[in-house]
């Protein structure tokens, strides 16, 4: 698949880059998506719910009823889960959400995600760019040069580019990210993949190592 190469006006250079067939021209695997974008949310999760069991509260531990005759049901001290303000049963502890994927699985996750994108001509490719100081008018021209200004943008950069982040973070739809660092979720919450041309190489050593 061959895309046209254009600069950061919105101008076409007269070059021209094929997509690696083997990331971008593959049948995608919803499944393996839909796990890998599980995994992402999963590890967002801070796990911090907590609530007091029965022991964990203060009271007197003194038995308020008798154990048999009283007709109801069975109950110890005031921090039984039966009275207001006992403890609670079985409620949610401190923990961590994350699990386990398998390498393979998440690099053809990321591979369906980006075939998605090829196949929606959801793809543009730009020349390899920097800001001289964080302008955020800058970034924003480049978006609107690119009609793409209405829509969530991900721009994929073959390295760090500070200025280029800064200038972005403001920026509620659109986002900076490396082409090492790239993700199923990122890919597929964006309206149109931007991606710089020096990407293009770090993506196939990323995904076809």
């Amino acid at each position: 698949m061959e895309i046209n190469v254009l600069n950061i006006k919105g101008q076409e250079t007269g070059r021209k880059v094929t997509l690696n067939e083997s990331i971008f021209g593959i049948e995608p695997n919803d499944h393996v998506i839909y796990l890998d974008v599980k995994q992402f949310l999963a590890n967002q999760r801070q796990g911090t719910a907590k609530t007091k069991e029965r022991s964990e509260h203060r009271g007197s531990t003194r038995k308020l009823i008798r154990q048999k005759g009283s007709g109801g049901a069975r109950r110890g001290d005031i921090n039984s889960p039966l009275l207001k303000g006992g403890g609670r049963v079985f409620g949610p502890q401190p923990r961590d959400y994350g699990f386990k994927l398998n390498k393979k699985v998440k690099a053809l996750a990321r591979k369906s995600a980006l075939a998605y994108k090829a196949q929606e001509d959801a793809i543009l490719v730009v020349e390899d760019f920097d800001f001289e100081a964080p302008k955020t008018k800058d970034f924003i021209n480049i978006t609107k040069n690119l009609k793409v200004e209405d829509k969530k943008v991900l721009l994929v950069l073959p390295k760090v580019e500070k200025n280029v982040y800064l200038s972005a973070r403001n920026l509620q739809k659109a986002e900076v990210m490396t082409a090492s660092a790239i993700n199923t979720y990122k890919v597929l919450n964006a309206d149109v993949l931007v991606i710089a041309e020096g990407s293009l190489q770090a993506i196939d050593e990323v995904l076809t190592k």
